[in-house]
């Protein structure tokens, strides 16, 4: 008959993929039970893993049937997502978890693009995942999920979020028509940022991924310093011109006490569809080596490709549209390495600065 140090030695063999450690030593591993040739035991992940879990699972499993004396194994994986919040004194919103913002210093880098697909490799990952597009001079995101119906309201105060591929989203494109001019000054953009923030029945969301608008201006310091955003995912192309304007971004959110999860360099080069001969039409690799200088994580490389553009255009986005596509990948290994350096950076919440705009 097996015993449970003999489980535990052999289960301790199992090393987890994405935190490189046994789930014995760090506790994962709970509720081990040996009943003659039966054994059960449950594992709580500290982090989504949807597409993971069969495969933990099924090294768990094998590892407890080498142990001699097991007959069958019971093993119950599970993903429990924790909330991160960077800043003290700055209100929650509740239900929802974590907030991540996704900004650029400039306008044209792919950002929304980036945004989008990168809330969609969350929701891969098995996380509950909003959606804000917070670009209210440029909204976004009617054309790239879709969307052409307006939100409802039960009550006359608070707005339902539309559903589309699994995420709950929100804009004000979904409010006026598209060819309409939003001339408003900063404080009309900062109060209607911040209904959309708060006048929106969330719900239970694990992450509210938002996509903000280009810049260093009113609506990045509203939602800075109006909730309590987890970290913040800067994008720049390689080119020194973005990425001059991409430090200016990342020097912002540190001055707001919100940690900067990583940079991701879009449009990184193009892999010609008909030869495969790559070009690097914007340089090559200037985020990395930006990332590098600032003492922050690369994210990832986006390349410059037909698909994605046609694919963001038509409103399937590739993470939905091609899951199963390289370039579909990347956004979701993006997405699984934003969710780590988020976990990573969960030192304490820092008070975020009064910052006084001039």
């Amino acid at each position: 008959m097996a015993t449970t140090e003999q489980l535990l030695q052999a289960l301790q063999a199992v090393i987890d993929p994405n935190t490189g450690k046994d789930f014995v030593s760090t506790k994962t591993l709970k509720n081990l039970q040996v009943e003659g040739g039966d054994v059960s035991f449950e594992v709580e992940l500290g982090y989504p893993a949807k597409s993971q879990i069969p495969g933990i699972r099924q090294a768990l499993i094998a590892a407890a049937k080498g142990v001699a004396g097991v007959a069958n194994v019971s093993a119950n994986v599970t993903s429990k997502i924790t909330a991160h919040s960077a800043q003290r004194g700055v209100a929650l919103l509740p239900q929802v978890k974590n907030i991540v913002a996704v900004a650029s210093g400039k306008g044209g880098v792919g950002k929304s693009t980036t945004a989008v697909n990168l809330a969609l490799g969350l929701a891969a990952n098995g996380l509950t995942t909003g959606l804000l597009d917070a670009d209210i001079y440029g909204p976004s995101m009617p054309r790239m999920l879709g969307v052409t119906e307006k939100p409802e309201s039960a009550d006359g105060k608070m707005l339902k979020p539309i559903e589309k591929y699994g995420l709950k989203t929100m804009s004000i494109g979904y409010i006026v028509n598209e060819d309409t001019p939003m001339i408003w000054r900063g404080p009309m953009v900062s109060s209607a940022l911040e209904q959309m923030l708060r006048d929106v029945e969330w719900g239970n969301l694990d992450v509210l991924v938002v996509d903000m608008p280009p810049g260093t201006g009113d609506a990045q310091l509203t939602l800075a310093q109006r909730v309590a955003l987890a970290g913040a995912v800067i994008v720049s192309t390689p080119q020194d011109i973005a990425l001059v304007d991409a430090r200016k971004g990342l020097s912002m959110f540190r001055k707001v006490a919100v940690p900067v999860l990583g940079i991701v360099e879009n449009m990184s080069y193009f892999l010609c569809p008909h030869c495969g001969e790559r070009s690097e039409i914007f340089g090559h690799g200037g985020a990395r080596e930006e990332a590098d200088k600032l003492g922050v994580p690369f994210l990832g490389e986006v390349p410059l490709h037909l698909d994605i553009r046609t694919t963001s255009d038509s409103g399937h986005p590739i993470v939905v549209s091609k899951p199963d596509s390289a370039h579909a990948q990347v956004y979701k290994n993006i997405a699984g390495r934003v969710w780590k350096q988020l976990s990573a950076n969960q030192r304490g919440a820092r008070k975020a600065p009064n910052i006084v705009v001039q």
